[in-house]
């Protein structure tokens, strides 16, 4: 296993082959252990593993769900971790299976004492079945569950703290929570456990008018605020946090994504050197 350190981008098909012919640095890779596991697929990451340290980063663990824990899905999630080489597992404080159906959605948990005790129990079941620490992620939400009785921080906070997770915190859904629910973005990072963080996800995100609502969409590029929070999160961090771009839809030429990167390089330093970040870096 490689270490992660630096600026990496989440992996996509369509930017392969410009990636093994860039000579831009690229410190590490991601990728949905999911939809790398038929052949083609693999045989397209095979010289990928061997020039970049690479993290598995899913979207079907359900850790907060109610359904049985997925015994075989786990086991391929192993499996790809040990093929990549990837030094962590990760995946988002949600729910995503119902009556054993994949939703193929981070469905949000209610903030609660519940809700937390449920979570907990199922990752003291999952962590034994990885050979990797388990990363959980914050993720992006559109309503509060009801039966809510804390606040988001609180809630997240416990699940890594009592959990004894590593934590995959996303800076862009902390922005997009607090505009659609009305906090102050700031203090959520302030409550956050950023001794545990192991690296950070930055996202584009946009507006749908109609509905005044902020969706973390992963098809734009990262907005002047989260850029904001992302040096107020590298600065309260006090060190530098290995951060990765995530472009999911309406993907980009591979240069642009690798701008996004250079981007993200100007504000850490501008964090860390406690000084604002150069015009020129947008």
């Amino acid at each position: 296993m490689r270490s992660v350190r630096g600026f990496g981008i989440g992996l996509r098909y369509e930017h392969v082959a410009d990636l093994l012919a860039t000579g831009r640095q690229v410190d590490f890779l991601e990728i949905i252990p999911e939809n790398w596991m038929r052949p083609r697929e693999r045989a397209l990451l095979e010289p990928v593993i061997e020039r970049w340290p690479i993290v598995a980063h899913s979207i079907h663990l359900s850790i907060g769900g109610l359904d049985p824990i997925d015994r075989p899905f786990l086991a391929a999630m192993r499996d790809a971790c040990r093929r990549v080489g990837s030094p962590v597992f990760s995946d988002h404080i949600c729910y995503s299976a119902i009556d054993g159906l994949q939703t193929n959605e981070l469905l949000p948990l209610p903030f609660s004492d519940e809700a937390i005790a449920n979570t907990l129990s199922r990752i003291a079941a999952v962590k034994p079945e990885l050979e990797v620490p388990l990363l959980l992620e914050n993720p992006s939400y559109y309503s509060v569950m009801p039966g809510s009785t804390m606040e988001e921080g609180t809630f997240l906070r416990r699940i890594i703290e009592e959990g004894d997770c590593g934590m995959l915190l996303d800076v862009n859904n902390v922005f997009v929570n607090s505009q659609n629910h009305g906090y102050d973005p700031r203090a959520l990072i302030d409550q956050m456990p950023l001794d545990r963080v192991f690296y950070i996800h930055l996202a584009g995100h946009h507006t749908r008018e109609h509905l005044s609502t902020i969706v973390d969409s992963h098809s734009r590029p990262i907005r002047d605020e989260v850029w904001a929070l992302y040096e107020y999160t590298i600065a309260r961090a006090g060190r530098q946090v290995p951060t990765l771009i995530e472009w999911d839809f309406d993907l980009p030429p591979l240069d642009a994504l690798l701008d996004e990167l250079d981007h993200a390089r100007a504000h850490a330093a501008a964090a860390l050197s406690n000084r604002p970040a150069a015009s020129s870096a947008r």
